[in-house]
């Protein structure tokens, strides 16, 4: 057997570990609080809740699967959703890590960058909420002042922004179709902007067709 073939295996098989470990331990929480006050939910009125919101997360938990899976290598797809905060955070830090390495994702050495930028974007959130959560009291003054205040509104858009320079560069003719329809998009609707998660498989598919148009057409 390949090493590379043994390396794939036992990355799903440990992933699949932690996926189920991580599932068991986001629903323990309210199960041992539930547990602990004797208090638990009523049963007609979850199912009336989850009929309107749980059908949107599972279209868009499976759409981000396909989406963000070929940018982040078999390890990185597992440790990121296990982690979690993938659009703003994660795949931002993978693909940024990989950028500078110079290694795709579908490769031996873009699997282990991957890997490791994600693991390590974790380990410093975790370290940054720690240090937060201790200093939040004296922290909370200076982050809701309204010098600071304005800012966090952008946090996202900066870092999304910054990345997308790096690869709109590469081929800018690819990046116009997309950009510009998902700016006449929001500036019709702008109540979409709550719908990255959906508006993001659009944003490829779009930009695959057009690739190949381009591509056709000796544009490319």
């Amino acid at each position: 057997m390949k090493k590379e073939t043994m390396y794939t295996e036992s990355v799903h098989l440990y992933g699949r570990i932690w996926v189920a470990l991580g599932i068991i331990l986001l629903l323990s929480v309210p199960v041992a609080i539930s547990v602990h006050y004797s208090a638990w939910p009523v049963w007609n009125y979850v199912l009336k809740g989850l009929l309107g919101v749980a059908p949107i997360y599972w279209t868009v938990g499976i759409i981000e699967v396909f989406t963000y899976s070929p940018m982040l290598g078999t390890g990185g797809t597992y440790l990121g959703f296990v982690t979690g905060n993938l659009s703003n955070l994660k795949v931002p830090a993978a693909l940024n890590a990989m950028q500078a390495a110079g290694v795709k994702a579908d490769s031996e050495e873009g699997e282990v960058i991957s890997t490791i930028a994600i693991a390590t974007s974790s380990i410093v959130t975790t370290l940054i909420i720690a240090v937060g959560v201790l200093l939040l009291g004296k922290l909370k003054p200076i982050l809701e002042s309204d010098l600071l205040k304005p800012c966090f509104a952008y946090i996202t858009p900066a870092l999304i922004g910054a990345l997308g320079v790096v690869y709109v560069s590469k081929n800018w003719k690819i990046a116009i179709a997309p950009l510009v329809f998902m700016i006449v998009l929001f500036i019709i609707m702008p109540s979409l902007a709550s719908s990255v998660g959906i508006l993001v498989p659009v944003g490829v598919l779009l930009t695959m067709g057009v690739s190949r148009l381009l591509y056709k057409k000796n544009l490319l």
